[in-house]
């Protein structure tokens, strides 16, 4: 292997590390409910960032991570009218229910929108519709609580599905854990940090029964902590978990300098995946989870962060196998060059090292 494929290997991996924040979800979030007299209340709540950059506004501090309410005061009426264009209440024949008046508030980070829609003079289901943050970002979703009566359901909106009926039936169980499943595995791919934890931890690794012991330490223990912290049973701030993730990434990259010894770091992995469940629990927490299908949900959505991290080590194992029997002198005994797994770890570490430093002075 020569030197300038470990470079390019090299910037391939710090590449990963373009987003600036790993956990960041492009999400708004919304609560529709429906009551008895066909009256519809909305509360959606948007990002400050996001409000500025959709509805051309200067409403969010980055430094303070906040929005300044006499800002949003002041802005008050170029968000709403946003927020009228792009989300509306009507019958499934498109007639518009009756607007009430609009209130455009303040929320720490960002601003919460709130209206009721009288819906007594439209005839048949009730249907929400939103392309908040979606008209303009294809990879946005709007996860929606649907409220009637004492039931909640939960549906998730995105570029190619902009509606709710809110009269129809709570969507079945299968469909439910099915957008939980993905939104797991969608998570760990978008999740640059693990992706970057797991490519570090196998790099010396040439037997399976290794990577079978690091992988399943590292999802029981993801699994535990994910599962207490979306229950909030024990929660743990983001500005602690998330530098400890990249504390967690550096670890692992420094340690291949080393040692070798493959066979007992699924030790430091089971310790290490109790800290990324807290940040897998931070991703899921910004979904939320249907409370009437907690259980299932959460289940789902850890079998699909599972899926996804075996995906990733079933892609890096033989692209590194590759690589040995390419730089081997021996054909049939490959040993894999120092060199390759030093280089590797260089960038991994650098890039670990970058987002502590990020994340430590953001927080």
């Amino acid at each position: 292997m020569s030197w300038p494929r470990l470079v390019l290997l090299g910037m391939i991996l710090l590449g990963l590390g373009g987003p600036a924040c790993a956990h960041q979800v492009n999400l708004s979030t919304a609560r529709v409910a429906l009551a008895a007299d066909r009256t519809v209340t909305v509360e959606v709540a948007l990002k400050g960032s996001d409000v500025d950059r959709l509805a051309g506004t200067k409403i969010y501090d980055a430094k303070e991570d906040a929005v300044d309410p006499a800002a949003v005061d002041a802005a008050a009426a170029s968000i709403l009218a946003y927020l009228q264009a792009h989300l509306a209440v009507r019958g499934a024949d498109a007639t518009a229910c009756a607007a009430g008046t609009a209130a455009i508030l303040a929320d720490g980070d960002g601003v919460i929108y709130r209206n009721s829609f009288a819906c007594a003079n439209v005839a048949g289901d009730i249907v929400y519709r939103s392309t908040v943050l979606t008209e303009k970002d294809p990879t946005a979703r709007q996860v929606v609580l649907v409220a009637q009566g004492k039931s909640e359901a939960q549906a998730l909106l995105d570029a190619g599905n902009t509606t709710v009926t809110l009269s129809a039936p709570a969507p079945p169980l299968w469909s439910t854990m099915q957008r939980y499943l993905l939104t797991g595995i969608e998570h760990i791919f978008l999740g640059y940090d693990h992706i970057a934890f797991l490519i570090a931890v196998v790099l010396w690794a040439r037997r399976l029964i290794p990577v079978i012991k690091i992988v399943t330490a590292f999802t029981i223990a993801h699994s535990i902590t994910l599962s207490l912290a979306a229950l909030d049973l024990v929660v743990i701030p983001s500005r602690i978990v998330e530098p400890a993730i990249a504390a967690s990434i550096v670890f692992v990259a420094v340690e291949n300098f080393f040692s070798r010894d493959i066979d007992r770091r699924w030790r430091v992995t089971f310790m290490f995946g109790l800290i990324h469940g807290f940040g897998f629990a931070g991703a899921l927490r910004e979904v939320g989870l249907p409370t009437n299908a907690i259980v299932p949900a959460l289940a789902a959505f850890n079998i699909g962060v599972e899926i996804g991290q075996v995906a990733i080590v079933a892609i890096v194992m033989p692209l590194l196998g590759l690589f040995d029997r390419l730089i081997a002198t021996d054909p049939a005994k490959p040993v894999r060059a120092a060199r390759l797994v030093y280089a590797v770890s260089a960038a991994i570490s650098l890039l670990g090292g970058y987002w502590l430093f990020t994340r430590v002075f953001e927080a």
